[in-house]
């Protein structure tokens, strides 16, 4: 009986490592450039008169590396719901109302366009991951997705809520995990994120909500992956090699939000880019150390777009090359933070730009890599990536 069982088991595990085969994006058609943001915001909020608190918040919005994001949420739309403009006013419902319905809206275009870049029919995926901070409800955002995208009944959903902007290396750890341990699986790992739950007013005593305000965007990718490809239509871009997840030391608070009446507010301390980029060298030895890797140019990196300091910092503690950042960089400048879903904008554009500069990689060029993604906690999600080449992934 112990073999049989055995066999049982062996039968159910995939031959090699979980791989990315497909990526896709999306993000509501609103664009507000980063220029015109104080005006508008100020304006929408009905708080011109704060003059010099407008001076303050201009000087976030021009030192924030930003030059455009999209945002569900229109002049209009905000008129009708005034309560969402106040600061700390009760407003929980009507921004539950708008996300309930729009966080899986984005989601399935996101995915719809990674199911065509696959090449598969949708009946094929097995598992669904689906990562959200906003929209709260049972049955879940999931739930809707599966029925947005008409997969089948028996897709094996795992919902994710208030992970925050690390949880874009979550999704894909727990679709390696799904992979790896189910033979055949094929997983569609979304994030959806909409900053429909933390706007807010502007506030002299609360200037981190209004960092917020300066840096995040609305956005959903959605990445399809499995093990053992079939070449015949799969075209594999990157290995999922290893996962480590990290809280920093002495990190408690760093970074915490709170789901209230008033929708979800942000709280941030100064020295948030100081505690990842003192503690990014540990956790990086520990990730390559199976691999005997020490040069950190020598890999590509696909980092969470968290702000133009943290970029910054990471760069100057562990001695980056300025190109190291560059598809990071290129995601913040267009799209802003869009929480869990950044990084794998990062990731897809990093494929995309590799194939425009005629690179031998998806990772530009390059064999290993690595994604990162951090958030509230202070949580490092770590994924180790060895690049196919793209002769092979196209």
């Amino acid at each position: 009986m112990s073999k049989m069982v055995e066999e049982h088991w062996a039968a159910q595990r995939a031959r090699g490592p979980a791989t990315v085969l497909a990526i896709g994006t999306a993000n509501p058609p609103n664009v507000l450039y980063q220029a015109d943001y104080p005006d508008f915001y100020f304006r929408v909020t009905k708080s011109e008169h704060m003059t010099q608190l407008k001076e303050k918040f201009k000087r976030i919005c021009d030192k924030s590396a930003i030059r455009k994001r999209h945002l569900h949420l229109t002049e209009e739309l905000l008129e009708k719901n005034p309560n969402i403009c106040a600061h700390m006013a009760p407003s929980l419902d009507a921004r539950q109302d708008i996300a309930v319905v729009e966080v899986p809206k984005l989601a399935k275009e996101a995915a719809t366009k990674a199911i065509k870049e696959w090449g598969r029919p949708k009946s094929d995926i097995t598992h669904l991951i689906f990562c959200t901070t906003c929209g709260v409800d049972m049955p879940g955002a999931d739930y809707q997705l599966t029925t947005l995208l008409g997969l089948r009944p028996t897709v094996r959903r795992t919902m994710l809520y208030q992970q925050g902007c690390f949880a874009g290396g979550t999704v894909l750890r727990h679709a390696k995990d799904f992979a790896e341990n189910n033979r055949g699986a094929r997983v569609l790992a979304v994030c959806s994120e909409f900053t429909v739950m933390n706007f807010s007013g502007p506030s002299e005593a609360h200037l981190d909500s209004m960092v917020g305000m300066a840096l995040f965007g609305d956005g959903a990718s959605a990445v399809i992956v499995g093990a053992d490809p079939d070449f015949a239509i799969e075209r594999p871009l990157f290995q999922l090699v290893s996962t480590t997840q990290t809280i920093v030391p002495d990190s408690d608070g760093a970074i915490k939000c709170h789901l209230k009446e008033v929708g979800l507010t942000l709280h941030l301390v100064k020295n948030v880019p100081d505690l990842i980029s003192n503690n990014m060298d540990k956790i990086l030895e520990e990730a390559f150390a199976p691999l005997g890797i020490r040069d950190w140019n020598s890999i590509f990196w696909t980092a969470h777009p968290g702000g133009a300091a943290i970029l910054d910092q990471l760069e100057a503690k562990l001695g980056l090359n300025k190109e190291k950042l560059k598809t990071t960089r290129t995601v913040l400048r267009e799209y802003g933070n869009m929480s869990s879903a950044c990084v794998c904008f990062v990731l897809d554009e990093m494929r995309r730009s590799s194939l425009e500069e005629g690179k031998t990689t998806s990772g530009e060029g390059l064999e290993w890599g690595i994604l990162l993604g951090f958030g509230p906690g202070l949580t490092v999600e770590t994924v180790v990536l060895r690049s196919v080449p793209i002769s092979t992934a196209n």
